[in-house]
């Protein structure tokens, strides 16, 4: 489980990561990130997941959006605290492994991070 403080809600949060920020595809998953400008506040990257339905039954899509939620945990610490991030998990995401989504996902983080001139 992602804290409380780490967790994306609002859909304009989502809205707006997905729209203006960097991309990067993914085999199994697309990573969108971005900086927040706006609200400074909270102490710590925000991160949000999009499974949707065509990912598979909801046993399918909770599968998922556990294993991407532990696999982000893990990289917290590489996000800056003004960092927004939103994973779309991709049908594909179903089969794929929990060490092979993680994969990805550091993939999909290292070429946003690189892109935006902010790698680390």
């Amino acid at each position: 489980m992602l804290p409380a403080r780490n967790r994306m809600r609002r859909s304009r949060e989502f809205d707006a990561t997905v729209k203006y920020g960097m991309r990067a595809a993914q085999p199994d998953l697309v990573v969108h990130m971005r900086r927040d400008t706006e609200d400074m506040t909270d102490s710590g990257p925000r991160v949000g997941l999009i499974v949707a339905k065509s990912v598979g039954s909801a046993v399918d899509r909770h599968r998922v959006s556990r294993r991407l939620r532990h696999a982000v945990r893990g990289m917290l610490a590489d996000l800056e605290q003004d960092h927004r991030m939103v994973i779309r998990a991709l049908p594909t995401s179903r089969e794929a492994s929990s060490a092979r989504l993680e994969q990805e996902l550091r993939r999909g983080l290292r070429r946003v991070l690189e892109h935006a001139g902010s790698g680390r």
